[in-house]
């Protein structure tokens, strides 16, 4: 079985966040899911988007998630794959130098990242996905395109593959980026 490092923080997207912990966890990969400047047992905001037809999604305060793993701890050689969430946090994750260099590694060495919704910002801040097909919630097309890569427009419950690079519009689409991505691992 794999490990797989996830990068969250404060108002991630619950769903995006806590599906893909535990759906890694009950195949039997070991996850460690971190965030910077947060500890062990600490615990991070969630909220919950929703599609209510609205023109863009709706947002509500989630639970709270206890990560289980130390941000400054981490060895990324120690990890098979990374999984990086969507919501707010990517808006701001991406301002972090560590956080740029760990999803540089793992662009670099060839190991497998998802990631879904918003968390394509996290890649192209890194600059990992020049003339790669990636999808993201339709509102990254443009910081996509920006960075060189193809934004695909999928429905909200499919995944693409590109590579070691899986990515997706939105929670619904867990079950074809998880399957795709543990297709990598």
């Amino acid at each position: 079985m794999a490990k797989v490092l996830i990068i969250t923080g404060d108002f991630v997207e619950d769903y995006e966040n806590m599906v893909p912990f535990q759906a890694l966890l009950a195949m039997g990969h070991d996850v460690d899911a971190v965030c910077p400047g947060k500890k062990t047992g600490e615990l991070i905001a969630t909220s919950i988007h929703d599609f209510e037809g609205d023109q863009t999604y709706s947002e509500k305060r989630g639970h709270n998630f206890a990560l289980n793993a130390c941000f400054d701890d981490i060895n990324v050689s120690d990890y098979d794959g990374l999984y990086l969430p969507g919501g707010r946090a990517p808006e701001y994750l991406r301002l972090n130098a560590k956080v740029i260099e760990i999803i540089q590694h793992f662009s670099n060495s060839d190991k497998p990242i998802a990631s879904i919704c918003h968390g394509p910002q996290l890649l192209t801040a890194a600059g990992v996905i020049k003339g790669k097909k990636v999808s993201a919630y339709p509102a990254c097309q443009p910081e996509i395109e920006m960075s060189g890569a193809e934004y695909v427009e999928l429905p909200m419950d499919a995944a693409i593959t590109d590579g070691q690079l899986v990515t997706a519009p939105a929670w619904p689409a867990h079950p074809a980026m998880l399957m795709q991505f543990v297709a990598l691992l």
